[in-house]
């Protein structure tokens, strides 16, 4: 579904992506990991097409994003769902506007049409009776599960969630992680997890990458991981200062 090769991406003077080489199968959770710097943020928004590589090719769904026009690229970002880290709510617009809006900006569907698939989307997530209420009237978790409704309201291929468990009660996690294991079944989304949380992204993943310096140094499934010899994941896993990686090397 996502196939990213040899990609580098240069800021000025900073160089950030360094031949990055990953992919990412139809139908799984797929968890990116990395210190805090590391360019993983950079890396999504060439997925996504915010941004374009300096060199290498990123096909989606068999389709090489980075020689697209911005129609056609539009086109392909629209098999993307994307939950934000702060969720990015507009406080402005009720629940129904917010998990509505593809649908209000890209359609000509008839309002009471759009209440009904938002309706049955928040449903979907373990919110009902909430469409005319706004984001400030809701707790952290449910911020998080409306941000999720808005994502998956359209039936897109892929989701990509970035931190989907930051600034939340461990309760709340629960439901969360549950809610994406939930959703991931029932309606085969390929998903991008992006999260520092590695308890939470290992019970997600079936396949993950280790971003350092730029480049992909392990992708592999939960066993890969396991029988690692690579002293920099293992330092990063266990989350200890000592070791190869050093405190200002991202």
């Amino acid at each position: 579904m996502i196939k990213i090769r040899n990609i580098y991406r240069t800021f000025g003077q900073k160089q950030v992506l360094k031949g990055a080489t990953l992919t990412v199968n139809k139908g799984e959770n797929y968890l990116l990991i990395g210190r805090s710097g590391a360019g993983k943020t950079v890396l999504l928004k060439n997925i996504l097409g915010l941004l374009r590589p300096d060199s290498g090719t990123i096909a989606i769904d068999g389709v090489d994003i980075t020689q697209l026009a911005k129609k056609k690229l539009e086109k392909v970002r629209l098999q993307f769902g994307l939950v934000f880290q702060g969720s990015a709510l507009f406080d402005f617009l009720t629940i129904e506007e917010n998990v509505g809006f593809f649908f209000y900006q890209h359609t000509k569907l008839k309002k009471f049409e759009i209440r009904k698939k938002v309706t049955e989307t928040l449903a979907l997530v373990g919110l009902e009776g909430i469409e005319d209420m706004y984001p400030y009237e809701l707790s952290g978790g449910m911020r998080k599960r409306v941000a999720i409704a808005r994502a998956v309201i359209y039936n897109p291929k892929i989701i990509i969630y970035d931190e989907p468990t930051t600034g939340i009660d461990p309760i709340a996690v629960d439901k969360i992680v549950t809610l994406i294991e939930d959703l991931h079944k029932r309606l085969a989304i390929t998903s991008v997890v992006v999260t520092h949380d590695l308890e939470v992204g290992l019970k997600l993943a079936d396949r993950l990458a280790f971003l350092l310096g730029g480049r992909i140094i392990f992708e592999g499934d939960k066993k890969d991981l396991n029988n690692t010899k690579d002293e920099r994941l293992i330092q990063f896993l266990k989350g200890t200062s000592g070791g190869p990686i050093k405190e200002m090397e991202v």
